[in-house]
């Protein structure tokens, strides 16, 4: 099983950017998709997170300007992020609850930098 991130780059504050991620590989259900961010010398910290019945939870510092949504026919997840600030700048990495052939387990991706800067 493997998590493609994409979607990161430089945005202005006030600007938006959707990230996205893609499983594939022997998959066969995916329960809790998550993303998590990693500023500059800080710990990875969880944004947004979505079950696979819609339910979904945010971080305080991102509700009300970030939208997680997934495909569950896709195995995609995406991040709606808007009204950028500086301090959302980060390596954005999709994570993923995962039952493939071999059991549940969580993925990783590997990770989408997010700059935002005038």
């Amino acid at each position: 099983v493997q998590l493609q991130a994409s979607g990161g780059g430089l945005v202005q504050p006030g600007g938006s950017l959707r990230l996205s991620c893609a499983a594939s590989g022997s998959i066969v259900s995916i329960a809790t998709m998550n993303w998590y961010r990693q500023a500059p010398g800080k710990e990875r910290e969880l944004v947004a997170t979505i079950i696979s019945s819609g339910g979904t939870g945010y971080a305080d510092s991102v509700k009300g300007r970030f939208t997680i949504s997934r495909v569950n026919a896709k195995n995609t997840v995406s991040l709606q992020m808007n009204s950028l600030r500086p301090e959302d700048t980060a390596v954005y990495y999709c994570n993923a609850a995962v039952r493939g052939l071999t059991g549940p387990r969580y993925y990783w991706g590997q990770g989408t930098l997010v700059t935002v800067s005038s």
